[in-house]
């Protein structure tokens, strides 16, 4: 597998990860009475889901993006030098 390919995937796992910590912490902290949306509500899992999905992909974009940014672009500090 190319290595930007591991890299995509690693970094998206991770983000995705985040994101679903992060829609943890939100539920537990209740922050926006989103605790007992969830746990008292019919289909308050499905809202648990949407949400830590839709915050893991956000998750995993921003963490794949700051890492190609930060990637060495191969030219030794030379930038538009000739």
């Amino acid at each position: 597998m190319p290595r930007l390919v591991r890299l995509y995937i690693r970094q998206c796992l991770l983000g995705l990860a985040l994101g679903i910590a992060f829609s943890m912490l939100l539920v537990v902290l209740n922050v926006a009475n989103l605790g007992h949306l969830v746990i008292h509500v019919d289909g308050g899992w499905l809202a648990f889901a949407l949400l830590s999905l839709f915050n893991g992909l956000v998750f995993a974009g921003v963490q794949f993006g700051i890492t190609v940014m930060g990637m060495d672009d191969g030219t030794n500090g030379r930038n538009g030098e000739k």
